[in-house]
């Protein structure tokens, strides 16, 4: 029963539906505007889900592996999957009962605390639930007391991750509705500040670029994209391929091919030419977008008006905090600018590592995460342009693209305590609460470090009722 009732928690299309029913019905909607409020929430997070998981295991895998190879890249790639997928086996049921409490404890937090947002992205909540479960593990913590603790902990960041992001989610969507649930959000929040430095340029967005007449047509998003990430796959390709070409031993050439296996589909009977693969990646990485951008809009035009009876009834203010691409329609361009040029700050940063590591001391080389890179850097674009226009979107994402790199390499001794030696997580969330509460953990055992974890819930509360109404009112 508890892994049926996790399994529908960690699924964000069955997560979303649930609350967004029991929102009509609590607004006492009549029964067929709950049902078709419901299934379009469940399958708009479906297709918002289906373009994620096409762009994921398509394009920008393929992109990564043939990009590392073409220019040999080694160290370590940050990936969530990978880490919780290993920690799992041996914390799984610590993570359950971390996930299930603290999401009820985010409820609570959202009640009696002005963090009102609801963490709405199962995945992320999933992911998260197990770091915590490991990091807290090695401070002495076992069965209910982790569980406590966990809870406490994953309720607390689930609440205040969109609420660092609160002010600038606010600019992006034009509303304060909304909320921004994904654990990237230190890294979104970084990207507006050093966005700033450009506010006097917001006005000139990236939205606002001028193309000549002949190239209007560039303003089409799907366009754009396709055409900008199908240069990129033929260069990138190209060396690739030109690389194996120039190998001199003949073995070495078809061990080059094989590695790309059916990347290029080389050694197959009917080997599809690496240009044409490159030009058909490209436009799938296109249509991915179009089918998340198309979920998106599907899902905040039913999420919003079901969430008001939640926040009318059970929690009052109450603001849904859903996934990333959920600022994807409000600044295509951006979104594209912010992937870039937040890949390039990952060259950029482990260019830094690689030489810190020769010259002052061992450090991990993080290697730059195509899909941290798109799903994290197109946000922070979007958020830096919120800020600072064009150049806050490049300097942000570029500055960004710096922190999703060095962050995972100072967490990467944490992760290597835990026996986790190869592997670290990606966004920015999961590196400051692991190098924080990993390094606590570390030193403070025990019952000790459940009464930190239960502090740090309970704080937003306290402050809540201790604080001078007149001073809320200012807040507010």
């Amino acid at each position: 029963m508890l892994n049926f009732i996790i399994n529908i928690l960690s699924t964000p299309a069955m997560l979303v539906g649930i609350l967004a029913c029991i929102g009509l019905c609590l607004q006492k909607k009549p029964v067929e505007e709950i049902v078709k409020g419901t299934v379009k929430c469940i399958v708009g997070f479906l297709v918002l889900s289906a373009g994620a998981s096409f762009l994921q295991s398509g394009s920008l895998l393929a992109f990564g592996d043939v990009f590392n190879y073409a220019f040999n890249m080694q160290g370590v790639v940050p990936n969530n999957e990978a880490i919780v997928s290993m920690a799992l086996n041996s914390f799984g049921q610590d993570t359950a009962y971390i996930m299930a409490l603290g999401m009820i404890l985010n409820i609570i937090l959202a009640r009696f605390s002005r963090l009102k947002y609801i963490f709405l992205t199962g995945h992320h909540t999933l992911y998260m639930s197990c770091m915590i479960a490991v990091i807290l593990s090695i401070g002495g913590l076992k069965g209910f007391p982790l569980w406590i603790a966990g809870a406490c902990l994953l309720a607390f960041i689930s609440a205040a991750s969109p609420a660092y992001c609160g002010k600038t989610m606010e600019k992006v969507v034009e509303t304060d509705e909304l909320g921004l649930g994904h654990f990237g959000g230190f890294g979104y929040w970084f990207s507006a500040q050093c966005a700033k430095l450009f506010k006097n340029s917001a006005d000139q967005s990236t939205e606002d670029i001028n193309f000549p007449q002949r190239l209007t047509f560039l303003r089409d998003t799907t366009v754009s994209i396709g055409i900008t990430m199908v240069v990129f796959f033929l260069i990138v390709t190209g060396v690739a391929v030109a690389k194996g070409i120039l190998q001199a031993d003949p073995e070495e050439i078809v061990a080059t091919y094989t590695n790309l296996g059916g990347l290029l589909n080389i050694g197959a009977e009917t080997p599809t030419h690496w240009a044409v693969w490159a030009i058909t990646c490209g436009l799938s990485f296109s249509g991915g977008v179009y089918i998340i951008l198309s979920g998106v809009r599907l899902i905040v035009s039913e999420i919003v008006p079901a969430f008001r009876g939640i926040a009318e009834t059970l929690v009052p203010g109450a603001i849904p905090a859903i996934d990333c691409p959920v600022v994807f329609p409000y600044a295509p361009n951006a979104v594209l600018i912010g992937f870039l040029v937040s890949f390039v700050g990952g060259i950029v940063g482990l260019v830094i590592l690689s030489v810190w590591n020769k010259s002052v001391g061992p450090v991990a080389l993080i290697l730059p995460g195509v899909v941290p890179h798109f799903f994290c850097g197109a946000t922070a674009g979007v958020f830096g342009n919120a800020e600072g226009g064009l150049k806050g979107c490049v300097f942000g994402s570029f500055m960004h693209g710096l922190l999703i790199t060095f962050l995972p390499a100072i967490c990467m001794p944490v992760m290597g305590a835990l026996s986790f030696s190869n592997c670290t997580f990606s966004d920015a969330d999961f590196s400051w609460l692991g190098i924080v509460f990993g390094n606590i953990a570390q030193h403070v055992q025990g019952s000790a470090l459940m009464i930190i974890c239960v502090l740090v819930f309970l704080a937003p509360i306290v402050y809540n009722f201790v604080a001078p109404k007149k001073a809320v009112k200012e807040a507010e």
